[in-house]
Formats: structure tokens, C-alpha cells, sequence
């Protein structure tokens, strides 16, 4: 995740469900957690900036 792009909260669930579905099949988690359930281990990274997920819009 780019430090200077914002996303709103439908973009926010989409990209922690699809990193919780990497984490639950096997993924390597990206930061030390004590978390055992993918939903909260992909949050945690999310909150932590450390996905590298980006989100392209389009101009209306």
C-alpha cells in the first residue's frame, strides 16, 4: 500500500478479504501477530501499511 493513497471503505473490505483468502490458503503473514484468524491477521497488516495491494480508478 502507497503511503499517500487513501481508500475508502469499500475498497478497504475488498483488499482485507482478499488478503485474509491469501492468509487462510497458506500465504506468508507480513508482520508478527498473535492473531490465528486470517480476517484479523489481514486487518492488522492493512492497519500496519504493509500491503502491497493498489487500487487503479477510473475518471468519471
Amino acid at each position: 500500500m502507497s503511503s499517500g493513497q487513501r481508500f475508502n471503505r469499500y475498497e478497504k473490505a475488498r483488499i482485507i478479504g482478499a488478503r485474509a483468502l491469501q492468509v487462510s490458503y497458506g500465504a506468508p503473514v507480513l508482520i508478527e501477530t498473535e492473531q490465528t484468524e486470517p480476517i484479523l491477521v489481514a486487518a492488522e497488516e492493512y492497519d500496519a501499511g504493509v500491503l502491497p495491494f493498489t487500487v487503479n480508478r477510473e475518471d468519471d
